[in-house]
């Protein structure tokens, strides 16, 4: 019997075990979707020559990466099935292939052709998450995306890189971002990957270019598709096979408490309970709330008069003063602004008497009197005796329920709630420098009078408090008064009648002892009031009295009658003298103009091409814009009338891709000033797309040069480029402008934003090939420089005449006006002994007047307008960010009257690079806006230690940092205000003093130049 038993079981053994091994031999199939998204923007293009090479590189990249995915199984339990999507952006997005096989995909990257253009990063991620899901492989395929850019944005229309990330990653899509090269902006490359970033973005890069050649990472393809296969597996492998019911376990031992559980749902509302016992007395309430105020007294009496005040002492004569000196007449002036409004005039004269009036009506019954004082408190009575207690109540019956009530009526709304409690005192404000007296105001008109505020409810009574503990026994009372005399006694019964005593002798006996003094009598009645007696004497005259308070200053009363004309005064002291001829020229100058040198040049038409691409960047591009308007300050004033055959006019072309020319022509009508030609430069707005510099030089010519040329015009054109071009537009177009020999072309090549040098054969086509006018450069904050300026002047203008009027006037830069442009302003503040604290509250002021002055950016996001940070330096281990970038004007006001002083030696290098890397640079992010100029400001006069100087202004151009130097003073180091200010000698504003800041002359000079 026991061996049929073993042989049974042996059989079910086999059974299970057979049908287990068919069912795990199974595989688990995995789908795969990998979507590449590709940056093939201008950006890209232009990092390695010739443009396009490296767009052609990372499609290498991606062919490779593609085809090292391969289905495969991984640990003989899941099976991998990829499929291969993808698409490439700039401004615009193109899918090269949809989700599919390997083949369609390589064949989809070998037809990418570059955009050029702008980078929005943030719509290629949502048109990459709106593919994947369109057209997955499978229901349960797991999603992966590479993205491959090098983090420059130039716009966000979509909402931003942050916000399209996290869309991708909340429908399942791990992105893995690669840098096209080592040039990228981390922080962009970061917000797109997924966390960790030491998985998804680590230090992925697609093409080495540093060694000069391009050099495909497959490093990186390999770490990728290791990480992806692992992620794979993780999420694919089950071991359901194995998993069969067992029979039931053993009972456990009793669990320990389990914590506490969630509080549940809220029940359904319950029935009405009884009504419960009468509560104990609750705890006394809090203070009620403050009532309102009480209705207002009446007037009170009139105070007594005060004594009269001591007299004064008379004070002395005066001295006649001398007579002043006659002045000299000045030369006239131009017509002024109009001035501020006057104070108001004082009132007139009082008007001649009026009629009598009416008879007024009957007054009201005067108010009852004060009551009198109190009369003399009478006597006191005996004390009465004390009370016996009551006997305690028998308490009564307990009551019958009442029949419930019917419901009531609705109430009437509510009172308003209680006040709040009181906030706690905030911390006392930094007391602030007393301010100026202003001057006295007018007397204001009396207040209307206010209605009479209600009574406030009473408060609810609080509740009885507990008995007191029982008293000290009282100490023994004084002595009373003594009781009133009693009643006079009844007379006593008559004694007996005695014997008759014998004669008496004639003469009188002797005087008996005196009898016992009789009782006192009681009190008579008052009597009446005597006569008043005769008036004393006066007496002694008292000590005199200490002089009495002054009373309150009475209101001014009315103006008087007009007086007399009075007689001639004596002559007054000496006057200061009159301002000098060159006072009173350089203020017309200063209000007008009028008198500047005048240089001309003849009949010249200037045309300057310049470059708007992405390449270039908003900063470098207002560099540009700022070398024309400096230029063109330097060759005197423009063409009243366009048409005219003598003067200078001056043409913008700035270009991008093609198609994006725009234009400021020779014979435009509304260019008829120097200011206006300035507005229309100003106004030019950054394009940022691709570089089409041959069209751009056709497009100048045949639009502005060809047509509208002047017979006697000498025609130069200036090209600023970096030499690189779109390889779709037409390279013999290079060379336009040199088929008429009567134009003048003068190339500027200077680095793009990738520091990469011009490329000089390209420069030399446009140039005509001829030699010196080809001027090169690194950097495109040299073009504002002075040196550079001289250069261009000399080569538009070879033989400038020069015309000046004989007045001691020196010339002065002209500003345009404020166009609203996106500029960062970083002032740095010298906080040295030798600026002093009076200067430096000048100082602060200024920059609180220029804050106010401009218009501040709207928010956070604005793209606009201006912001403003300071920073205020001493040592070099002294430098204090008194407030970073901000909109905020209240911020600014605040913190700007908080800063004090640091009464230190001066560093300049130290605090540039302090500024660089804590307000404009901080933590591996750029604080400041990329889109907007950023502005250094230097408050100084240039003795400062030379250590670090160099540095610091390596650091600043490297930040791509617009200088402006404020010098006041005669006692300023020149070379380092060069220096400092990259030799644009027109970016330093000077003055005697510092209370030139705040004059509106040098004021708006300087805002038209920072806005």
């Amino acid at each position: 019997m026991l061996g049929l038993e073993v042989i049974a079981l042996c059989l079910l053994f086999g059974a299970l075990t057979h049908g287990q091994t068919t069912e795990c031999s199974k595989k688990n199939e995995c789908p795969i979707d990998v979507y590449f998204t590709i940056d093939t923007s201008e950006t890209i293009a232009l990092q390695e020559p010739p443009p396009g090479s490296l767009v052609d590189s990372i499609k290498k990249f991606t062919k490779q990466f593609a085809d090292k995915l391969e289905n495969e199984e991984i640990k003989s339990s899941v099976r991998i099935n990829w499929n291969i999507g993808g698409l490439h952006f700039s401004q615009e997005q193109r899918v090269f292939s949809r989700i599919g096989p390997k083949i369609d995909f390589n064949t989809g990257v070998d037809g990418i052709r570059y955009l050029g253009k702008g980078t929005y990063i943030d719509c290629a991620l949502t048109n990459m998450t709106q593919e994947m899901l369109r057209s997955p492989s499978h229901p349960r395929a797991l999603r992966f995306a590479v993205v491959i850019t090098d983090g420059h944005v130039t716009g966000n229309p979509c909402g931003g890189i942050k916000v399209a990330a996290e869309k991708a990653r909340d429908e399942g899509i791990r992105i893995f971002v690669v840098a096209a090269s080592k040039n990228v902006e981390e922080t962009g490359l970061r917000e797109i990957a997924n966390s960790p970033a030491t998985v998804y973005r680590r230090d992925f890069m697609a093409v080495d270019l540093s060694s000069g050649r391009a050099i495909i990472h497959e490093e990186t393809i390999d770490r990728i598709i290791k990480t992806m296969k692992h992620l794979a597996y993780v999420d694919c492998y089950s071991v359901s096979c194995l998993e069969t019911p067992g029979p039931p376990g053993p009972k456990g031992h009793r669990g320990q408490k389990g914590a506490k559980g969630d509080n549940g749902d809220p029940g359904l509302k319950g029935e009405r309970g009884r009504p419960g016992d009468p509560g104990i007395e609750g705890p006394i309430g809090q203070p009620g709330i403050k009532g309102e105020p009480g209705l207002k007294g009446e007037k009170g009496e009139m105070g007594a008069q005060g004594k009269k005040g001591v007299a004064g002492i008379s004070g002395r004569n005066g001295t006649d003063g001398q007579k002043g000196k006659i002045g000299r007449i000045g030369a006239p002036g131009c017509k002024g602004d109009p001035g501020d409004r006057g104070p108001d005039g004082h009132p007139g004269d009082i008007g001649e008497r009026g009629l009598p009036g009416t008879d007024g009506e009957k007054g009201d019954s005067g108010r009852p009197g004060r009551s009198g004082p109190s009369g003399p408190s009478g006597e006191a009575g005996p004390k009465g005796e004390r009370g016996s207690p009551g006997s305690p109540g028998v308490p009564g019956p307990k009551g019958n329920a009442g029949t419930p009530g019917l419901p009531g009526a609705r109430g009437e709304s509510g009172r308003r709630g209680d006040y709040g409690q009181k906030g706690g005192q905030g911390p006392d404000g930094v007391k602030g420098d007393k301010g100026e007296m202003g001057p006295e105001g007018l007397r204001g008109l009396p207040g209307e009078s206010g209605n009479k505020g209600t009574k406030g409810d009473n408060g609810l009574p609080g509740p009885r408090g507990p008995p007191g503990l029982a008293g000290e026994p009282g100490k023994n009372g004084t002595r009373g008064d003594p009781g009133d005399a009693g009643p006079r006694g009844e007379p006593g019964q008559a004694g007996p009648k005695g014997d008759p005593g014998r004669p008496g002798f004639s003469y009188p006996g002797p005087r008996g002892p005196s009898g016992e003094r009789g009782e006192k009598g009681n009190r008579g009645p008052r009597g009446s009031r005597g006569d008043c007696g005769q008036k004393g004497e006066p007496g002694d005259k008292g000590t005199p009295g200490e002089a009495g308070e002054p009373g309150p200053q009475g209101e001014p009363g009315l103006r008087g009658p007009r007086g007399e004309v009075g007689g001639v005064g004596d002559p007054g002291p000496e006057g200061d003298p009159g301002l000098t001829e060159c006072d009173v020229m350089n203020y017309i100058r200063e209000t007008c103009g009028c008198c500047d040198c005048e240089k001309r040049c003849g009949a010249l038409d200037i045309v300057f091409v310049i470059d708007s691409s992405e390449s270039v960047g908003l900063t470098n591009f207002t560099l540009e814009k700022n070398f024309v308007i400096n230029t063109i300050n330097r060759l005197g004033s423009l063409a009243k009338d366009p048409q005219s055959d003598t003067g200078t006019r001056v043409g913008v072309v700035q270009y991008s891709h093609s198609g994006t020319f725009q234009a400021i022509r020779l014979d435009d009508p509304k260019i008829d000033s120097l200011s206006a030609f300035k507005d229309a430069v100003k106004r030019m707005e950054w394009i940022a797309g691709g570089t089409w510099t041959p069209s751009a030089l056709k497009y100048a010519y045949d639009n502005l040069i060809r047509d509208s040329r002047r017979a006697k015009a000498n025609v130069t054109v200036v090209v600023i480029t970096d030499g690189r071009f779109d390889p779709r537009d037409d390279d013999s177009l290079l060379t336009y402008l040199c088929s008429d020999p009567s134009v003048d072309v003068s190339a500027i090549g200077i680095g793009d934003m990738f520091d990469q040098l011009e490329e000089n054969e390209s420069l030399k086509s446009i140039a005509c090939q001829r030699d010196g006018r080809v001027l090169g450069m690194r950097r495109f904050a040299d073009l504002v420089a002075e040196e550079f300026i001289d250069k261009i002047e000399t080569v538009l203008c070879p033989d400038p005449i020069i015309i000046c009027p004989d007045l001691p006037c020196k010339s002065e830069p002209a500003v345009a006006s404020c166009v609203q442009r996106p500029v960062d302003v970083v002032f740095l503040l010298d906080g040295s002994e030798r600026m002093g604290l009076e200067n430096h509250r000048r100082a602060k002021e200024f920059i609180e007047n220029v804050a106010r002055r401009l218009t501040l950016a709207n928010g956070a996001a604005d793209n606009r307008n201006a912001r403003i940070a300071l920073l205020q330096y001493g040592s070099p281990s002294e430098q204090r960010v008194e407030f970073q970038l901000t909109h905020n004007l209240t911020v600014i006001a605040e913190s700007l009257a908080a800063v004090n002083y640091m009464d230190s030696s001066s560093a300049l290098g130290s605090a540039i690079i302090h500024a660089v890397n804590n307000v404009v640079i901080a933590g591996g992010s750029r604080l400041a806006r990329r889109n907007a100029e950023l502005a250094f400001v230097f408050i100084t006069d240039g003795i400062t230690a030379s250590e670090q100087l160099d540095e610091g202004v390596s650091a600043m151009r490297r930040a791509e940092g617009v200088p402006t130097v404020i010098a006041m003073g005669t006692d300023t180091d020149e070379e380092v205000l060069r220096k400092v200010s990259l030799g644009d000698m027109s970016a330093i504003f000077r003055g005697d003093d510092y209370a030139m800041l705040n004059k509106p002359s040098f004021f708006e000079r300087f805002v038209r130049w920072i806005c």
